[in-house]
């Protein structure tokens, strides 16, 4: 989950707008003044409309295939008689406006600027649309769903239950104990540098003062996996999202909530995020239809591959499709 690396993707939609039955398009659509680019996928069966699903991709700056993840999802849900919309983020390939210069909720309000569009289209079933959300891109299709009577259903990937400073201190960790290019020494070394950078965002610092920190720190070489890619309009997005929550979210869920997760994500904490997910779905206050269920793939990644595997794990899909029918 690593902000500023940029996505990207070659070919896009070649194997999509190669399907029998399949009509994709590029569009377009607005939230406010920012106008976002993506893809447009229907089945094509006759007089009949079908349900839909917005795809919302991961960190930094995600297109609208979210890198490689979402090509072989899109044709999977195709396949299985479902519209699918996704899109490049605020700046990223045909839209406008800057993701670093927004906030977490500006960025749920383009995915409900998305659902809205895909609901008007005249061969997608307007009440059955629904959220997909990666990785980070899961934070925001739970704000875009919170408090919605009209959500059919979310799906998240990936998606941690902690808050961002705490998930991305879990994957520097683990890089540096798997890289074994520093001591032990080494790494405290570092993590300690890492949360010292996390209270100068608390005390809202300015670029300059984080650089002064970890030139003061000799640059480790170990933190370029958190600091390279950060500038100051980066910091600025860091600040704004490193304690966002979301288990307010979570409780103010109206629908039902399916949750993947790889037992071996080496970026995201699982078992902290299901203890969470399993207190926020116990709650009181939680409504009765936002039921939760939790498939973790055994031996996947982030990305829910098995080792050396390209796409997602077979079983991903099945438990996908399953699980959709039912909702």
């Amino acid at each position: 989950m690593h902000q500023g690396r940029r996505d990207t993707n070659s070919g896009r939609g070649q194997e999509t707008g190669a399907m029998e039955g399949v009509d994709m398009r590029d569009v377009t659509f607005v939230n406010g003044s920012v106008k976002l680019a993506g893809s447009l996928a229907v089945p094509q069966r006759g007089e009949t409309a079908c349900a839909g699903v917005v795809l919302v991709g991961g960190s930094g700056p995600s297109d609208r295939d979210n890198d490689t993840f979402f090509p072989p999802l899109r044709r999977y849900l195709l396949n299985a008689g479902i519209a699918v919309l996704s899109y490049d983020k605020r700046g990223v390939g045909g839209s406008s406006g800057d993701w670093r210069s927004a906030t977490l909720t500006d960025l749920a309000a383009d995915v409900t600027a998305a659902v809205g569009f895909l609901r008007s289209q005249p061969k997608v079933r307007s009440e059955a649309v629904g959220l997909f959300g990666h990785s980070e891109g899961g934070w925001v299709a739970l704000r875009a769903a919170t408090g919605r009577d009209d959500m059919p259903w979310v799906v998240t990937t990936s998606c941690p239950g902690v808050s961002p400073a705490v998930q991305e201190r879990y994957a520097l960790a683990n890089h540096l104990r798997e890289t074994r290019l520093d001591s032990q020494d080494d790494i405290d070394h570092i993590l300690d540098l890492y949360d010292r950078l996390i209270e100068a965002g608390r005390r809202d610092a300015d670029f300059a003062a984080a650089v002064q920190l970890v030139d003061a720190a000799g640059r480790p070489p170990g933190l370029a996996y958190y600091w390279a890619d950060i500038d100051e309009r980066l910091w600025g997005f860091l600040k704004r999202k490193q304690d966002h929550d979301p288990t307010g979210d979570l409780l103010g869920l109206r629908c039902p909530h399916l949750a993947f997760f790889g037992s071996e994500d080496r970026l995201v904490p699982v078992a902290d995020s299901l203890r969470v997910l399993g207190a926020c779905v116990c709650h009181a206050a939680r409504p009765r239809r936002a039921t939760l269920t939790v498939e973790v793939i055994p031996g996947a990644d982030h990305r829910l591959r098995l080792p050396d595997a390209a796409e997602p794990a077979p079983a991903y899909f099945d438990k996908l499709t399953r699980w959709l029918r039912r909702n």
